[in-house]
């Protein structure tokens, strides 16, 4: 009897600010080391990021944290950075590994501090043109 194939493990939908240029930067640098495909993007801001907030009882409007939704369920803060990291695999599994090692309270301290200072230390977008996605980009985002 011919062993079940592997599951295929699910998508993991990726909630960013859209106005941050940190977070914008991370994006391009997740699409670029997604080998696998596993991550799919939306910004908080966008109608879609908009109605999955919605879907998983967060409020409209939230752009405090990076949301990872997954099987049903909302992570935030460090816990979806981790997710992220470990659905990359490789050596950013190990990674994630390690950072859940790290008290809850401490990763989320430092989460919160980066999050309040994002925009002053790397800025946000003005608003005016952005450069086009390339096609890789471009296929990793929700409609």
């Amino acid at each position: 009897m011919a062993a079940a194939p592997a599951p295929v493990p699910a998508p993991l939908v990726v909630l960013f600010d859209g106005d941050c240029l940190l977070c914008d930067g991370l994006v391009k640098w997740l699409v670029r080391h997604d080998r696998h495909a596993r991550l799919k993007f939306a910004a908080l801001q966008s109608a879609t990021g908009a109605g999955l907030l919605r879907a998983h009882g967060l409020p409209a409007g939230f752009t405090d944290s990076i949301v990872v939704l997954t099987d049903g369920k909302a992570w935030l803060q460090s816990a979806a950075v981790l997710r992220v990291l470990t659905a990359l695999g490789g050596i950013w599994r190990f990674i994630a590994a390690v950072g859940r090692a790290v008290p809850k309270g401490i990763r989320e301290a430092l989460y919160r501090w980066i999050a309040r200072n994002r925009y002053r230390w790397f800025g946000r977008h003005n608003g005016e043109a952005c450069a086009l996605p390339t096609p890789a980009e471009r296929a990793a985002f929700l409609p």
